[in-house]
């Protein structure tokens, strides 16, 4: 008990480092106005995605910040905006692929994926397959009906100090799943059921290019989220038993489609439809994985310089 302790510290705390300068920086960012400058540089985004320019805040928003922000400023700024059921979807495609950008990209960033293609998948990846749904859905007169809210949350209080006590629940909760996650890791380990899980995935896995190593780290991420399964991979990776290309390539996957429970279920609460949320979401993030495993930087030997791996792992103690 007192190794899985260890352990499970080791990784929070590794995820810690990363996430509470980004929770800093995005709050000044967000008091100084940035989501309002962020929306407007969004907002000529928004016509060919058949959305409303006002709603460009709430992806910004969503951003910068995480889905359940997005979803306030949403039923803020649509009060008397009539959207329909595509609309809804189009724009919670958006808010499911990218959010969080500044936190779980500076995680991903820590296990190897640097910024530039962080952004280029969660930012426009999201506004691709926006605009594929947007594209179907008017084609075939799909979702056209007015849309209706499932459920509006209650205001909340915009103080610090609330802000201040809501992201040390989180954190603090972070660490719970953390080490219930590792608990339960070896739990299926010990019971056979981890070589079952990697059986089943290993389809999926050889089509997305990633070896079976990575099986339970998936599952984690696309059920439970980016930030729990980036914070076991870090851990995977310093044992040696990945290599950067299946880090690379589940981290990519796992930004494109991750905590498909819980986001998927937020989202619905703005009346968006299922269709697009999970399983558009999904094909799309086998389609894009699947080629960026083929591309030719990936297929190198020797991974690119900008995978710093190598720079996180510890130097093994040589015997004299």
């Amino acid at each position: 008990m007192g190794k899985l302790l260890r352990e499970a510290w080791t990784v929070y705390w590794t995820l810690l480092k990363v996430m509470v300068p980004a929770l800093l920086i995005v709050k000044a960012l967000e008091m100084l106005g940035m989501t309002e400058l962020l929306g407007h540089w969004l907002s000529p985004l928004m016509a060919p995605l058949g959305l409303p320019e006002p709603l460009s805040v709430v992806w910004a928003a969503t951003l910068l910040t995480n889905i359940y922000t997005g979803l306030v400023i949403f039923f803020e700024v649509t009060r008397d905006t009539p959207l329909t059921v595509a609309q809804v979807t189009v724009l919670g495609a958006l808010m499911a692929v990218g959010h969080s950008l500044p936190i779980e990209g500076a995680v991903a960033r820590m296990a190897g994926v640097p910024w530039w293609l962080t952004v280029l998948l969660r930012v426009g990846g999201a506004w691709l397959l926006g605009w594929l749904l947007h594209l179907s859905y008017s084609l075939g007169d799909w979702l056209q009906h007015a849309n209706h809210v499932v459920w509006e949350p209650s205001a909340q209080e915009a103080t610090l100090v609330a802000w201040l006590q809501g992201q040390a629940t989180t954190l603090a909760t972070i660490f719970v799943v953390i080490l219930a996650l590792m608990s339960l890791l070896r739990l299926l380990h010990w019971l056979g059921v981890e070589r079952l899980i990697h059986k089943l995935l290993y389809p999926l896995l050889q089509l997305l290019g990633i070896g079976p190593a990575a099986a339970n780290i998936t599952v984690i991420g696309i059920t439970l989220g980016l930030s729990f399964g980036a914070g076991l991979l870090l851990r995977e990776a310093h044992s040696g038993r990945l290599t950067p290309r299946d880090i690379v390539l589940t981290l990519c996957f796992l930004g494109l489609c991750h905590s498909l429970i819980e986001d998927t279920l937020l989202i619905m609460l703005m009346g968006a439809d299922l269709s697009g949320l999970l399983w558009a979401r999904l094909g799309f993030a086998l389609v894009v994985i699947a080629i960026l495993a083929r591309l030719p930087w990936l297929k190198r030997a020797q991974m690119p310089a900008w995978i710093y791996i190598e720079k996180t792992m510890p130097k093994r103690e040589q015997n004299p």
